[in-house]
């Protein structure tokens, strides 16, 4: 019996070792890719495997950043008050000719493999769904040096911040 348990564990822990690789290599993705998007600071928008536009900072700046208060709410620390800057989702995707209404879902696209969903009418909610540079007046960064950036996608209207998206390299519309 013991030698049968034991033949019947080891092939468990087997398989799962398996399944672990193969998510792991799935869910890799193009690395270089994801770093270079990371350190250019880019955000590519794209629907059904083509890309329809690209995000950087010069764009962002172009469009005209406002500054917005937001709680954000931490499993460490109660809701807290900052002051972020950024500029509309929706406004950002209409600078690039991109009618939001054509669409249902923005699936918004971390490069540690994070993904959220929002539906079309959260985006295009005023004052809701922001694409942030910087918080309290200092810059993100990026994900290698420790920030929450470039790039992160606040959405105001979320109690307690879990549907907010850090270190965003992909907008992919549906």
């Amino acid at each position: 019996m013991k030698k049968k348990n034991i033949i019947i564990i080891s092939s468990i822990v087997a398989f799962l070792i398996i399944v672990v690789g193969v998510t792991a290599f799935l869910n890799a993705g193009n690395t270089a890719e994801k770093k270079a998007l990371e350190q250019e600071a880019l955000i590519q928008v794209s629907t059904e495997g083509s890309i329809l536009g690209e995000i950087n900072m010069d764009l962002v700046q172009e469009i005209g950043v406002v500054d917005f208060s937001a709680n954000k709410d931490t499993s460490d620390s109660g809701p807290q008050e900052h002051l972020y800057t950024g500029v509309l989702l929706n406004s950002i995707l209409e600078e690039l000719g991109i009618n939001i209404k054509n669409y249902d879902t923005i699936i918004c696209k971390a490069i540690d493999g994070y993904n959220v969903a929002y539906e079309a009418s959260e985006v295009l909610d005023e004052d809701n769904i922001y694409l942030a540079i910087a918080c309290d007046g200092e810059p993100l960064g990026s994900k290698s040096t420790g920030g929450s950036g470039p790039y992160q996608v606040i959405v105001r209207k979320d109690a307690f911040s879990q549907r907010w998206c850090k270190f965003v390299i992909e907008l992919e519309l549906r």
